[in-house]
């Protein structure tokens, strides 16, 4: 088992930055691929980004690519989303995903989840 703890969020104005953190407690956070998730009111949660257990990376293109950037610290067994340039649009819930497999992209291929982390961005 994997518990996933995330943090960082909040309220920012639009064109702000935050950087979202999820430690996972297990000695073998480098064996899992991660992912970050969003779900905004009323929709399913979507895949913001995803990084493997050697750091290849895989973006949302139409929310994330270009402003968000995924990446991961074996040695602190803690995953990062940094945000820039945030939109009104990147209000959500953020959740920190965590799976065995290799390389995951669908919510329905990751075993762990966090609790969820509120951003929320303001015009």
């Amino acid at each position: 088992q994997v518990q996933l703890v995330e943090s960082g969020g909040g309220l920012v104005q639009a064109g702000g930055s935050l950087r979202l953190s999820c430690v996972a407690s297990t000695r073998t956070f480098n064996n899992y691929a991660m992912g970050w998730f969003r779900q905004a009111p009323g929709s399913e949660r979507a895949l913001v980004a995803a990084i493997t257990r050697y750091g290849a990376t895989t973006y949302n293109t139409d929310s994330a690519k270009g402003r968000f950037t995924i990446s991961r610290d074996n040695a602190e067994d803690t995953l990062y989303l940094l945000m820039n340039s945030l939109k009104p649009e990147d209000t959500g819930v953020y959740y920190c995903a965590a799976t065995n497999r290799g390389i995951a992209t669908r919510a329905y291929e990751f075993e762990f989840w966090g609790q969820g982390t509120q951003v929320t961005v303001s015009s």
